[in-house]
C-alpha cells in the first residue's frame, strides 16, 4: 500500500464484505445514470475513486459485467453493491460507493455527474418537507 492517508473503512449491509481505503480520493461524484440508478435502487450513487492497490478488502465480491468494459461488484449473500471497476476508463483504479463506508462524511461529494439523466425530482429535495427520523404519516 502506498498511500498515507488516513482511511475510511466500510461493509456490505450483512458484513460479509469488509474494506478499507484512504480519505484522499481522486474524486467523489455523486451519480445521476441511470445505470447506476438501476442498479443501486436509489435515485443517485456516490462514487469515491481510488488506486485498486490502496484499497483493502475482505470477503469476495460477486462481479457483474454491466456494460463492455464497466464491472459492479456486489456482496453475493446481501446485495450490497460496492465496488465498480472499468479498465477502459480509470485502469488500475476502484471506484467506491461512498454510502456503504462506516462514515461517509469522511468524503465530501465533490461534483454531480451524468445529471442529464437525473430524475426530475432529485432537483427539488430542499423544497420538500424533512424529518430526523420515520414520521408518523396519518
Amino acid at each position: 500500500m502506498t498511500d498515507s492517508s488516513p482511511r475510511a473503512s466500510g461493509q456490505c449491509h450483512c458484513g460479509a464484505i469488509r474494506y478499507s481505503m484512504p480519505t484522499a480520493v481522486e474524486h467523489h461524484a455523486l451519480c445521476h445514470c441511470s445505470d447506476c440508478r438501476r442498479h443501486s435502487g436509489a435515485p443517485m450513487v456516490g462514487w469515491a475513486l481510488v488506486g485498486q492497490d490502496v484499497i483493502e478488502v475482505s470477503g469476495t465480491a460477486k462481479v457483474y459485467a454491466s456494460s463492455g468494459h464497466g464491472r459492479r461488484h456486489f456482496c453475493g449473500d446481501c446485495g450490497t453493491g460496492l465496488f465498480y471497476t472499468n479498465d477502459a476508463i480509470f485502469p488500475g483504479q476502484i471506484d467506491v460507493q461512498v454510502a456503504t463506508l462506516d462514515d461517509p462524511d469522511l468524503i465530501p461529494a465533490q461534483v454531480q455527474i451524468q445529471t442529464a439523466e437525473r430524475i426530475g425530482w432529485m432537483e427539488k429535495l430542499g423544497t420538500l418537507p424533512a424529518f430526523e427520523r420515520y414520521p408518523p404519516f396519518e
